[in-house]
């Protein structure tokens, strides 16, 4: 498809045409749907409003749009997601999500949880229900961004501005703890030495609410994403710099960085890989301020992006999904979230070489034994209907396009989660 078009009371719009806006102002608030023209007959949207109104996807009708539509969602069991749906992630409204997590947004100082001992009188069993953790956390927000999809017409538009804007913006309308999720999150702006009093004035009103204590024993918990950029010892723990707010650093304890750099070591080598364009290191950190204006990470998790912001699994991807751009292709990159059993998820999924997406299977020859053989049978399950690159052998020739991609910039959020 050229572009995303909608029909809005028998009147057809393209994403971009200026008159959408009030259009969509007009049904917005009203039973009325716009419907996407992906596919004949369309597909029913709903209008949200995030400052500018959007045009969103129906729950549950994100597969059937067209591969090539921004606003299709590839089947559950492609990425982690389907694992989460229904008990960490559960829908309320199109524009309201309730999200568990199993970490806590408030720090008591000098506690722990009670256990219970043999023999102790046992009142109730409770079953254990799922919860996300910090990566699937951080998986959520951007595949809800739309950071996890790529089409031609993005390339030169994702900065960190961009990245910003977007991951901030895709917290609306999620409760965590029965809170609304974007009052606890901060992405830093893009840093600008000229402006960095105005810069430092609004994180510090931003973070505010870190720096008041609940009471003499608890610290109020805030999330944080940013780039990070390095780090340095002192001489109470570890210093971590986050690009975009570099006169704001975060501390960490020297136990806790050993078992970051044991837990992600890996990760943080490959930003030194011999590779053209090195990735980056995008960490979403629990922080509280243990005094004034001085953040403490209580945990952190990080995920391996592109230099255009594409997650990334491992350094083989890298060369995949270049190429992939290079070549003006659109694809979807499958998030793992928490998801058990990882290894058969595709790298990558291919929107514009058939009517369904074609999986990607990139089957690094550095992996475990483990891993390696669930990958391979995840590839024997899909037959011919998958693209298979073993690191090992050149890389095959790209499967060709069979419809033209989307050339107008696609709305960065046009789905709703689940």
């Amino acid at each position: 498809m050229e572009q995303q078009e909608f029909v809005i009371r028998g009147r057809h719009y393209a994403a971009g045409d200026p008159a959408l806006q009030a259009a969509l102002a007009a049904l917005h608030g009203s039973s009325e749907r716009p419907r996407c023209l992906c596919v004949p007959g369309g597909v029913p949207m709903y209008v949200a409003h995030h400052g500018l109104y959007v045009v969103k996807r129906m729950p549950e009708t994100g597969g059937s749009h067209h591969p090539g539509c921004p606003s299709f969602e590839p089947e559950a069991a492609m990425s982690g997601l389907g694992e989460l749906q229904g008990e960490a992630i559960i829908e309320h409204a199109p524009d309201q999500v309730e999200i568990r997590t199993d970490f806590a947004i408030t720090r008591r100082a000098g506690t722990c949880l009670p256990r219970a001992g043999a023999g102790e009188d046992v009142r109730q069993v409770v079953a254990t229900r799922q919860a996300m953790s910090l990566r699937a956390l951080l998986h959520f927000l951007y595949e809800r961004a739309g950071f996890n999809r790529w089409y031609p017409a993005m390339a030169g538009r994702r900065s960190w501005g961009t990245i910003h804007k977007y991951l901030q913006e895709s917290s609306r309308g999620v409760l965590l703890k029965g809170a609304p999720l974007d009052e606890r999150l901060f992405v830093p702006e893009p840093f600008r030495v000229e402006l960095r009093d105005e810069i430092a004035q609004r994180r510090r009103s931003r973070l505010a609410a870190l720096t008041s204590p609940e009471d003499s024993h608890s610290f109020r918990m805030g999330l944080l994403i940013g780039q990070y950029n390095g780090s340095e010892p002192t001489h109470q723990g570890r210093r971590l710099v986050i690009k975009h707010m570099p006169d704001s650093p975060l501390f960490i304890e020297n136990k806790a960085w050993a078992k970051t750099e044991r837990a992600y070591g890996a990760l943080l080598r490959a930003c030194e890989a011999d590779v053209e364009h090195k990735p980056r290191i995008l960490m979403i950190a629990l922080v509280y301020a243990r005094q004034a204006f001085v953040y403490q990470v209580d945990a952190l998790s990080m995920m391996m992006v592109t230099d255009q912001w594409v997650p990334l699994d491992d350094l083989h991807e890298l060369a995949l999904l270049e190429a992939l751009v290079v070549q003006g292709r659109s694809f979807i990159k499958p998030l793992r979230y928490d998801s058990r059993s990882s290894a058969g998820i595709p790298s990558a999924l291919l929107l514009d070489c058939a009517e369904a997406p074609m999986p990607m299977y990139v089957l690094s020859a550095f992996a475990d034994t483990k891993a390696r053989a669930l990958q391979e049978r995840a590839v024997r399950d899909r037959g011919d209907a998958a693209w298979i690159w073993r690191t090992q052998e050149a890389m095959p020739e790209l499967p060709p396009a069979r419809h033209a991609p989307v050339t107008a910039k696609p709305p960065i959020m046009t789905g709703a989660m689940p």
